[in-house]
């Protein structure tokens, strides 16, 4: 089952290092965020990968072309104009596709013109800027289980500020720092899509979370896998520093294939 992840916005949000590079590039612990979410996916021997590609996309392009590169010592002789790479980076059982999709397409678009790799399978979508600590062959299993055309994994996410819980004399009963919304459930990316979703994108100008896929809500064809764990999106420079310090802890809780 192949892998597609969503690589080609602006990451505007995060403009203090997207407009040197594309967000998906941005780097925890010394490697792009769009690194640790394959990792997910490879622990699950998910290993076909389509990445969609649009804001400097050629810099993703180069990070795979130069991969062994990278994490490898490197001798240079000038003499013979030669170079040997002394391989120590691990060997990823990945195939990665690359597709240029467009800089301004919309989600839905850039979606809709990766259908060629695609063909008439099952496949899987994410976004290249959130991480988790979710359960993908689970995830796929589930899916497998109700037959509609979508899953969409939601989620969770932390308040910004803590909550006091106050008794009628203004008392606090209990401080909680940064609770989940217990009612709240939100898209965490993560889904796993029939090729049947194809038809109900139009065009580039189509984002998915617009009318595709409340279009496929109206017609009863998305279920919800809820994911209760760790999940986290990197949209501000403040976000991407919490993922550094957890990384740099050792306890990163998305790091389940170490």
């Amino acid at each position: 089952m192949k892998v597609v992840i969503l690589a080609g916005g602006y990451g505007t949000r995060i403009s203090e290092e997207s407009h040197l590079k594309p967000k998906p590039m941005i780097e925890i612990g010394e490697r792009p965020i769009l690194w640790h979410i394959m990792k997910l996916y490879s622990h699950f021997k998910f290993n076909d990968f389509v990445i969609c590609l649009g804001y400097k996309g050629y810099m993703i392009k180069e990070y795979f072309a130069d991969y062994f590169l990278h994490g490898s010592d490197v001798t240079f002789d000038l003499s013979n104009n030669k170079l040997k790479i002394h391989s120590s980076a691990e060997v990823e059982s990945w195939k990665v596709t690359l597709a240029n999709t467009g800089l301004d397409t919309l989600t839905g678009g850039r979606i809709k013109r990766i259908k060629k790799y695609i063909g008439e399978e099952t496949f899987m979508l994410t976004y290249g800027d959130g991480v988790a600590d979710v359960d993908i062959s689970e995830l796929v299993a589930f899916h497998k289980s109700h037959g509609k055309l979508a899953t969409i994994t939601a989620v969770q996410p932390s308040g910004r500020y803590g909550v006091l819980g106050l008794n009628d004399d203004a008392t606090v009963l209990e401080f909680v720092e940064k609770p989940k919304a217990l009612d709240a459930w939100i898209n965490g990316g993560f889904f796993v899509l029939e090729p049947k979703v194809f038809d109900y994108i139009e065009g580039d100008h189509i984002a998915f979370e617009g009318a595709p896929l409340s279009r496929l809500a109206e017609e009863g064809q998305i279920m919800t896998y809820k994911h209760t764990g760790f999940w986290k999106c990197m949209d501000t420079q403040r976000d991407k520093i919490n993922l550094e310090a957890l990384w740099e802890s050792g306890k990163a809780p998305w790091n389940i294939w170490s």
